[in-house]
């Protein structure tokens, strides 16, 4: 849909291309992704209801991780929705002002995910080798504070660059050729000169994700060194478990969107990132949940009080 402004024409709504590809496909496509979404969902889920629920798991490690969960949860829900919907009923149509919207939570909810990243490595950094400041340091103020620093941060950066993105031009061209409103094919389609845009786009995916990669590598190198220092092999190993199944997921964050954001110019091919948004809308949110408490005695006690509590309440 067009809308004629004296000479030129102004889009109004685009078509999100999704997988065309494999669009024959879609009914055992869209199975498969509310299979994964649902999964998601419930696992992040049951992260945030039984940090809330159990008194034990009141602790800045939990507190962040369920933060971290919750975010995930509002993340993949503003694109697998409506790539669901593409699977089953083919309706790629999204207007201007909702493909904005949809840019902006989903690049929010991206950077906030990643700041946190930087903060739990930093609890984790605190816990392990500082363990007698860590009560005096990581208190629930500074926690909040963290959360909201996070928060903020990513707010002011996006809106500032959403705010440029909606003051382009979109003339004739208004096929996305991805699944959702992502930052450069929207940029693509623009008749502007996008230049400018283009390099803060780049600047603020150098400034998110580097920064908190550097801060993660730091945090996790000295708490690599504190562990090789540790007297018990058994401390060690508890240590080394804690931290290692997290590097696996930071890996699959880290590396799916340094491919897709840290390019200095997003008009080489933009449909060269969809594959690597599945990872990291589809997969890591999946992860997640299993990654981070799949060898955690705290995590799997809980659960099984909350289960026992809600066969009692029967």
């Amino acid at each position: 849909m067009h809308k004629d402004t004296g000479n030129r024409t102004t889009v109004q709504e685009f078509i999100l291309e999704g997988f065309p590809a494999v669009q024959q496909l879609g009914k055992v496509l869209f199975s498969v992704h509310l299979l994964a979404y649902l999964t998601s969902i419930a696992g992040n889920s049951v992260i945030v209801i039984i940090t809330c629920a159990n008194t034990h798991l009141h602790t800045p490690m939990y507190f962040f991780l369920s933060i971290f969960s919750f975010v995930e949860c509002c993340f993949t829900s503003t694109v697998i929705p409506k790539l669901l919907v593409i699977f089953l009923l083919g309706r790629q149509t999204i207007s201007f002002a909702a493909c904005l919207i949809q840019a902006f939570v989903f690049l929010f909810l991206g950077a906030s995910g990643f700041l946190l990243i930087a903060v739990m490595s930093l609890d984790r950094y605190v816990a392990i080798c500082k363990p007698l400041h860590y009560p005096s340091i990581m208190n629930l103020r500074t926690c909040l504070l963290l959360v909201t620093a996070c928060c903020a941060t990513s707010f002011i950066l996006i809106t500032s660059l959403l705010v440029k993105v909606s003051h382009l031009s979109f003339c004739d061209a208004h096929v996305i050729p991805h699944f959702f409103c992502d930052i450069g094919p929207l940029i693509h389609l623009s008749c502007s000169d996008t230049r400018a845009t283009e390099l803060m786009a780049f600047g603020l995916a150098v400034l998110i994700l580097l920064s908190s990669l550097i801060i993660t590598i730091i945090a996790y190198s000295n708490i690599a060194v504190t562990i090789t220092r540790l007297p018990s092999a058994k401390e060690r190993q508890k240590a080394f478990s804690t931290c290692s199944s997290h590097l696996i997921v930071l890996s699959l964050m880290y590396g799916s969107c340094v491919f897709i954001y840290v390019k200095p110019r997003q008009r080489s091919r933009p449909d060269s990132n969809r594959e690597a948004a599945l990872v990291n809308t589809v997969v890591t949110p999946l992860l997640n949940p299993v990654i981070y408490t799949l060898r955690n005695k705290q995590v799997h006690q809980a659960l099984r009080e909350m289960v026992c509590r809600m066969k009692i309440s029967r």
